[in-house]
C-alpha cells in the first residue's frame, strides 16, 4: 500500500470509531439524523427522504437523499463518514433496478413512487416460532405417509407416528 492509502485507512478508522451505519442502497427511504449547530447550542435534526445515489470511494464516499417539502424537491449530498451525521435509519427498502435514480427529479406524485422490497425478516419469524412453540406440546411428532392406494373413487392414506430420533 502506498502512503495515501494508509492515511485514508487510518482516517476511516478514526471516523468510524463508535459508529455503525446500516447497509443501504439507492431506492431506500432513509432517516438521517444530522447535528445542527446554532450559535452555542447543538441539536439533532432528522432529514427523511429517498436515497437516489450512492458513491463508494473510501474516505470520499457519499450519498444523496431527496425529499419533497412543500412541493419543492430538496436534495442533500452527504459524506458517509461525516462527523455531522449522528445516525442513519432505514425506514423501508426500495425495489429498484438502477444505481442512480436521477429520473425521480422529473417525476412527481404517483409516478415518483418506489415499490417496497419484500424482505424476509428473521426477527419476526423467530418471534412467531416461539409463540407457536408455546401453544404446541413439547414433543413434536413426524408423520410418515405409507401404503397409499389410489383409485378413481377412493383415496386411502395410512399415517404412522415416527420417532424423530430413529431416523
Amino acid at each position: 500500500m502506498n502512503t495515501l492509502e494508509t492515511y485514508e485507512n487510518n482516517q476511516l478508522k478514526e471516523l468510524t470509531q463508535g459508529k455503525t451505519y446500516p447497509k443501504f442502497n439507492p431506492g431506500d427511504t432513509l432517516k438521517v439524523h444530522l447535528k445542527i449547530k446554532e450559535g452555542e447550542k447543538e441539536r439533532i435534526q432528522v432529514f427523511e427522504g429517498v436515497c437516489i445515489s450512492k458513491k463508494n470511494a473510501g474516505l470520499n464516499s457519499s450519498f444523496t437523499v431527496r425529499k419533497i417539502s412543500y412541493g419543492e424537491g430538496i436534495e442533500r449530498v452527504l459524506p458517509l463518514y461525516s462527523p455531522q451525521i449522528n445516525k442513519i435509519e432505514i425506514v423501508k427498502s426500495g425495489d429498484v433496478r438502477r444505481s442512480k435514480l436521477y429520473y425521480l427529479r422529473g417525476r412527481s406524485g404517483r409516478s415518483a413512487r418506489i415499490n417496497e422490497k419484500n424482505i424476509y425478516n428473521e426477527k419476526t419469524e423467530n418471534k412467531q416460532d416461539q409463540k407457536n412453540d408455546i401453544n404446541k406440546p413439547e414433543e413434536k411428532e413426524k408423520t410418515k405417509i405409507s401404503n397409499v392406494k389410489q383409485t378413481n373413487e377412493d383415496v386411502s392414506i395410512k399415517k404412522e407416528n415416527v420417532d424423530p430420533t430413529k431416523e
